[in-house]
């Protein structure tokens, strides 16, 4: 384990809080100064009241006495009243300046404002003190206890004599004062830019590092990957560091290893193009890197809440069969999916035994002789999801090395089995998008597809397990019946409007035309197919059968090509009557929705007229399923 004090991380970070102290002391600083300096501009101001009283009362004194010339008596009550006023007032200044305290009347501020003052403008201050309470002294003396004119003459002569010193000792503590911010405000200045110079030194020492021990080591790294990007799996990266940089420059060689062994697996898995050949291809190349005994791919629906074997691949004998279902509630591999993350069994008895009720395929993978498995999801919580299961026959097949590898080729697995489910999945979407469409310009019901699809499904498990049709449907032929009974009135994009929606009745001409949207689903699927097989993809056999035979009746009275029996695929015959009882059992703009019972009585009336009877009894075994979907999906 490397010392903390080697992370570039906390190298980084450890500057960059040394950088923001500084700046956050430097604002803090420079907020109280001036907050302070708010204040500085009260005590100026007082200040200059000061030699504003000096000079009112010089000018008074000098009117008092040209007007005592004159003869006006009515002058001497007015002159003593604003001596008193401008002597109180100064008194009152100069008292507060020595308390260092000046108090709200005099500030004009909600509280007292406590002041401090430099050497300077304290001497100053006692000066301008003892001039003023020396010469207030004397003036006191000069007007005496009575005032009288005489004595009043002689308090003005004096002031206009001693008015050099009363305005020289007055602007002098102004001056001082003002000095002295001046001074504060300097320092200010002074040691914003100490910490600005701080902050440069910093920042330069920060790039300085991160030059030499990221930025070095990155054009490094990069250049190894460009190697490796061109197929050298053989790069070595060294950065000489054992910071964050020294561990991506080990994971990258860890990674550039592991994918000269991966190269060639990958490249054969992107070969194949349908689900067999990429689950053929991983047997193939993966057991010289690990063991193997048995692969095989189970999907997930999310609405039936279950898992189904799709593909199985060994090289032995199994039990297991593509088409084993197993309930998703509470297993492993419902938490494999959820979880997103691959799911190692070391020992697949052990966990039969301990979780017998949460672990069913693990249990039936022990019953057919495999000792250990991994649980790998792939797919989109949105889209395709599924789980690849890898087993062996020995317990504790696999270790941590072996399980890394697996964790790096997932996500090639994962575009593997994308190119050849999730190609044919989008493919069969956009043409239920335009099922959908056509669904949606004729006045059916919500849901109604996923209903039909999944009567269909339920009909066909059934017709497959006994009568005349048993085995008619493996695993992926439910699959693809689930996917294209959506599809069976696709051809109806092709009418017009004005008949698809006509809210009466059609004309015989109409009708005609309504019924070519069998014929008209029919040629949109055979196009598509045309090109799909030129690319290898043929995937819409059954939808063209489906779209083009769901409207025959087994009678023959059908249309459009009024075929009977078997004729008619079996795969129509079935979406057929999933269609019926669903329009029959769902509310429509034109009708409300039947019960079941009435419905069951009519299909069951139909049987060998409008519908094959081995398909009306396969819907009559299926019917306590069929309900539990029309419970949870129905539309009345």
């Amino acid at each position: 384990m490397k010392p903390w004090f080697r992370s570039l991380t906390v190298q980084i970070s450890a500057a960059m809080m040394l950088i923001f102290t500084l700046l956050a002391g430097a604002i803090g600083f420079t907020l109280y100064e001036v907050e302070l300096r708010k204040h500085d501009y009260v005590i100026l101001n007082l200040a200059g009241q000061l030699r504003v009283i000096a000079q009112t009362m010089v000018a008074d004194s000098t009117a008092y006495r040209s007007l005592m010339a004159g003869g006006w008596m009515n002058s001497d009550i007015l002159y003593l009243q604003g001596l008193r006023n401008q002597m109180t007032k100064y008194d009152a200044i100069i008292a507060a300046y020595q308390k260092r305290t000046l108090p709200a009347e005099l500030t004009g501020l909600d509280e007292p404002l406590t002041c401090s003052w430099n050497r300077q403008s304290i001497n100053q201050l006692d000066r301008t003190a003892a001039v003023w309470f020396g010469f207030e002294t004397r003036l006191k003396t000069i007007i005496g206890r009575e005032p009288t004119p005489e004595s009043l003459r002689a308090a003005a002569d004096a002031i206009i004599d001693q008015r050099q010193i009363l305005m020289q000792v007055s602007g002098d503590l102004t001056d001082a004062f003002q000095h002295m911010m001046e001074g504060k405000l300097k320092m200010l200045a002074w040691i914003n830019r100490l910490d600005l110079g701080i902050s440069l030194l910093v920042v330069i020492g920060l790039l300085t590092l991160l030059r030499r021990t990221f930025i070095a080591p990155l054009n490094r790294v990069m250049a190894g990957l460009a190697r490796v990007s061109q197929g050298d799996f053989a790069t070595c990266i060294e950065v000489g560091h054992r910071n964050e940089m020294g561990g991506i420059a080990q994971g990258i060689n860890h990674l550039t290893q592991r994918l000269g062994v991966l190269f060639r697996l990958t490249d054969r898995i992107n070969q194949a193009t349908t689900l067999e050949a990429s689950l053929r291809f991983v047997a193939q190349e993966i057991p010289p890197l690990l063991p193997l005994d048995w692969i095989g791919w189970l999907s997930f629906d999310p609405r039936l809440q279950r898992f189904q074997l799709e593909r199985i691949h060994t090289s032995s004998s199994t039990t297991l069969h593509e088409g084993d279902r197993f309930e998703a509630s509470e297993t492993l591999l419902l938490q494999a999916l959820t979880l997103r993350k691959p799911l190692h069994l070391s020992d697949l008895a052990q966990t039969a035994a301990q979780r017998s009720d949460t672990a069913p395929f693990a249990r039936v993978l022990a019953a057919d002789g495999r000792g250990s498995a991994l649980f790998y999801p792939l797919g989109q919580p949105e889209g395709w999801q599924g789980v690849l299961v890898l087993a062996s026959r020995s317990p504790h097949a696999y270790n941590q090395e072996q399980l890394e590898l697996l964790a790096n080729i997932a996500g090639q697995l994962g575009h593997a089995f994308e190119k050849t489910v999730v190609t044919e999945s989008l493919l069969i979407s956009a043409l239920e998008g335009l099922a959908k469409l056509a669904e949606n310009r004729d006045p059916e019901t919500g849901n109604h597809l996923i209903r039909m699809s999944l009567y269909s499904v339920l009909i066909a498990e059934q017709v497959s397990k006994e009568g005349a049709y048993q085995g008619s449907f493996n695993a992926e032929d439910l699959r693809a019946l689930e996917r294209f009974a959506p599809m069976h009135d696709i051809g109806k994009v092709g009418i017009p409007d004005a008949i698809l929606l006509k809210a009466g009745g059609l004309t015989p001409e109409e009708r005609e035309t309504m019924n070519l949207h069998p014929t008209i689903g029919g040629q949109v699927l055979r196009r598509s197919e045309e090109q799909l097989v030129a690319l290898g993809y043929p995937v819409f056999a059954m939808g063209i059968e489906i779209a083009e035979g769901h409207h025959e009746r087994f009678d023959g009275k059908g249309y459009p090509r009024g075929v009977a029996g078997r004729a008619i695929p079996l795969t129509a015959r079935i979406v057929a009557l999933a269609d019926v009882f669903d329009a029959l059992t769902s509310k429509r703009p034109y009708k409300q929705a039947w019960s079941v019972e009435e419905a069951l009585a009519w299909i069951g009336g139909e049987s060998g007229g409008h519908f094959d009877p081995e398909v009306v009894a396969a819907f009559e075994r299926a019917l306590p399923k069929i309900l539990k979907v029309y419970e949870r999906l129905k539309h009345v």
